[in-house]
């Protein structure tokens, strides 16, 4: 039986971690959670998102654009989100309306496909 999600796993090129925790940390506002010793060799950072983890691993020869995966995180205030990430000139595009909810799509800047996504 599956009785929860533990975490999530994006990747960014190596060596991208501090662009990686500038978007992250700084822009999204998600703290950093310090990986195992035994893991840290492998290069990334792990990050908090309410009581689950993103792990942000490193990857090479990986075309982030061309793939449908994203992660959705749920918000409360969407024109929040709408205001910092068109403060940061990150392009916004418009999610297919789902029935009781808001949302929308951007990219990181590694090209990951991400949604912020506000229940009504």
């Amino acid at each position: 039986m599956i009785i929860g999600l533990h975490h999530v796993q994006v990747t960014i090129p190596k060596g991208a971690e501090a662009e990686g925790k500038t978007f992250y940390c700084d822009i999204l506002g998600l703290p950093e959670k310090e990986k195992p010793e035994s893991l840290k060799g492998r290069g990334g950072f792990w990050l908090k998102v309410g009581d689950r983890e993103v792990h942000i691993g490193t990857e090479e020869g990986f075309d982030r654009y061309q793939t449908k995966a994203h992660l959705a995180y749920q918000v409360e205030d969407l024109s929040y989100w709408r205001r910092v990430l068109n403060q940061n000139n990150i392009q916004i595009i418009e999610g297919v309306p789902i029935p009781g909810f808001e949302r929308f799509e951007f990219r990181d800047p590694f090209g990951n496909r991400l949604e912020m996504i506000q229940q009504l």
